[in-house]
């Protein structure tokens, strides 16, 4: 579900919206100076009516003619002064906010990138991004007229209760009586306006994400055929917001309706009692023509006052909910180095890591603990477990995706927690399970893991990769992969995100699961290119099968969040009974005592199972008995595992082969991979 902040009842929208003071400081002089410029503007139509009072109790008086042309002069030319100083004011602001609205959406995109990414994984993607465009949109709309004609309307009506005094102060008093229940109304208007001001927001924010979850997973509702179901989905939060817009509307409705009604009444008042005094002789014709006209010049500084406050409220719930995502703490920068910290070895070394993530409930276990592990420099270390076990989550401790809550990391005897982000991912390159490619050319992509790679680097990447596909596309590395890389197949997108983890030839290369996703014959070309990188630099490969296992010196098997096991392959395969069912799919006490699975150590996750393909080390009635482990030293061999439903294997020497006839390893390579 979509994260909803709570609605905070007590703020005040004042104090909210002068939070935006930061942002608005540096136009701040054509801004007071539109504001004066429109007040200017708006005190000249004040002063109709006084020529109107002059023109009535003069030249219509006296049947002057001439007087009433000359008068007649005058209101043209304070119309055309009015209008051309209101369009000097929309001139004065335009540029400057459209300024002040894109340094906002920068701030955003800068502070969202520096946010942890435990904040991401809470806030769905739709409610940041209308955080940085309906509201910021709002935000500018707000600075360009109701912050403005707040105060002009303010000043106007200011004004014209000085010059309706000054004509008649009995009938000044009737009008300003609504003062007092209008000030009541607007406050009570604004209380409720704000909660469903924020509601309607909100909304918006989880309609949006639906709407983007909806186009980037289009293959599957698609695939499913969901259409229906996303449609009703969607058609339902439109309701919810579609009630609450409408909810809005009556709030605004009812206030418009009263603040116009009101005044009105007092207008209405005040004609009759003018009228009575005209009578009377107490009052000229042309004093009460004034004060009738300046009354409902008065009239739209009055009603707006409704119109004003709503959009005030809204912009103020927009600045609540840009400064709730600006608010958030940025990734932790370089800590302190630790006083009486022993040096660590060389290598990439988990001193007692402990991890839990930061919304976990207090006293929940630990995702990661007590992990106590070191990969040598040089050295390749493959993290097996099985699912929900903590690999992914202790290979993003490295790059600092997550911070540690326990223990320490280091690289080379330097604690990562003292290192700057940006030096510490120059050190690591990391390629995720799921690769992510971004809208933008091959090169591009590629090029993210070292921006300054030049193009034999990324062809030398591409080459580990055995992405030699990108020569055939339409524009080679300068093609546009789409979003997200959906033009490309699943195993083409995962190769390009290792050359990508590769081209900078880091000395630190955390590798998750990086070739789950490419057919058997591309996998065992990739694994021979990405055996001389390894050789380069220190590696953590998480690994789910065998072939991506042999890649590695050693293996540590993670179980339960704690290392259960630390060898090598071929240790592991004889001691571990857990590691031999993970990599054999053989029930663990089948081996009697796992003192010998290598029979099926070269069998892809899965194999003996009925239906395995044909071919596979212990999968089906096809399967060799003589089969072994890929790299299964002679004479390891001899004791037999079995598998529900599968015919005992007995691993033997001789050559071994990978799931495909055409790849044979010979044993006695099995020890380094």
């Amino acid at each position: 579900m979509p994260e909803k902040p709570a609605e905070r009842t007590d703020r005040s929208a004042v104090r909210s919206l002068l939070r935006l003071w930061p942002y608005v400081r540096p136009v701040r002089v054509r801004l007071f100076t539109a504001a004066l410029v429109a007040i200017v503007a708006s005190c000249l139509s004040l002063v109709i009516p006084l020529i109107l009072k002059w023109m009535v109790d003069g030249p219509v008086a006296d049947r002057d003619p001439g007087g009433v042309w000359l008068g007649a002069l005058y209101l043209l030319l304070l119309g055309i002064a009015e209008a051309v100083l209101f369009g000097f004011r929309r001139w004065l602001v335009a540029r400057p906010l459209a300024g002040v609205e894109a340094s906002m959406r920068a701030d955003l995109y800068r502070h969202l990138q520096r946010l942890p990414v435990a904040f991401h994984d809470r806030w769905p993607s739709g409610q940041l991004l209308s955080r940085g465009t309906t509201d910021l949109m709002l935000l500018r709309m707000f600075l360009a007229f109701p912050l403005t004609f707040l105060v002009v309307n303010a000043a106007t009506i200011l004004v014209g209760f000085v010059i309706l005094f000054a004509q008649d102060w009995s009938l000044g008093l009737v009008l300003l009586a609504p003062a007092v229940p209008l000030i009541i109304l607007c406050s009570v208007f604004e209380a409720k306006y704000s909660l469903v001001a924020r509601k309607a927001q909100d909304q918006v924010g989880d309609l949006t994400t639906v709407v983007e979850e909806s186009v980037l997973g289009i293959r599957i509702v698609k695939g499913f055929g969901r259409h229906r179901s996303q449609a009703k989905a969607f058609k339902a939060l439109s309701q919810r917001l579609r009630a609450t817009e409408l909810g809005k509307a009556r709030l605004l409705a009812g206030i418009w309706a009263l603040i116009t009604a009101i005044p009105e009444l007092a207008i209405g008042a005040a004609l009759v009692l003018g009228t009575i005094q005209v009578a009377d002789g107490s009052l000229s014709a042309g004093t009460l023509v004034a004060f009738l006209s300046t009354a409902l010049a008065l009239r739209w500084p009055v009603e707006s006052i409704g119109f004003l406050l709503a959009m005030s409220q809204e912009s103020a719930t927009a600045t609540d909910r840009y400064f709730e995502v600006m608010d958030a703490a940025e990734e932790e920068g370089a800590a302190a180095a630790r006083a009486g910290a022993p040096d660590a070895p060389a290598g990439m070394v988990f001193e007692g890591v402990e991890f839990r993530y930061p919304d976990a409930e207090p006293g929940s276990p630990p995702v990661l603990a007590r992990i106590d592990l070191q990969v040598r420099p040089g050295e390749t270390l493959a993290l097996v477990g099985g699912t929900g076990s903590g690999k992914t989550t202790l290979t993003a401790l490295v790059p600092r995706l997550h911070e540690v809550t326990g223990g320490r990391i280091t690289l080379d005897g330097e604690d990562i927690a003292t290192m700057e982000r940006s030096r510490l991912r120059e050190l690591v390159s990391v390629a995720f399970e799921e690769p992510t490619l971004f809208s933008a050319t091959v090169g591009e992509n590629v090029r993210m893991g070292a921006e300054d790679a030049d193009e034999d680097q990324v062809r030398r990447a591409l080459a580990v990769a055995q992405a030699g596909f990108v020569h055939e596309l339409p524009a080679g590395l300068d093609t546009e992969v789409g979003e997200q890389g959906l033009s490309l197949s699943g195993g083409q997108r995962q190769r390009l995100a290792l050359a990508r983890a590769v081209v900078g030839e880091p000395r630190f290369l955390v590798l998750d699961d990086p070739l789950s996703a490419l057919d058997v014959h591309t996998e065992t070309l990739v694994e021979a290119a990405l055996r001389q990188v390894l050789e380069e630099t220190t590696a953590v490969v998480v690994a789910h099968r065998p072939s991506t296992v042999m890649l590695a010196d050693r293996v540590a098997l993670l179980s339960e969040g704690r290392i259960a096991a630390v060898g090598t392959h071929q240790e592991l395969l004889r001691s571990n009974a857990e590691y031999a069912w993970l990599m054999s799919g053989a029930e663990p006490g089948g081996g009697g005592g796992g003192a010998d699975t290598g029979g099926d150590a070269g069998a892809e996750p899965g194999a003996g199972n009925p239906g395995a393909e044909p071919g596979s080390a212990t999968g089906g009635p096809e399967a060799d008995p003589g089969v072994g482990s890929p790299g299964a030293e002679p004479g390891t061999g001899g004791s037999e595992v079995t598998s529900p439903g599968v015919r005992p294997v007995t691993a033997g020497p001789g050559p071994v082969t990978t799931g495909s006839p055409t790849h044979q390893i010979p044993a006695e390579e099995g020890s380094r991979r």
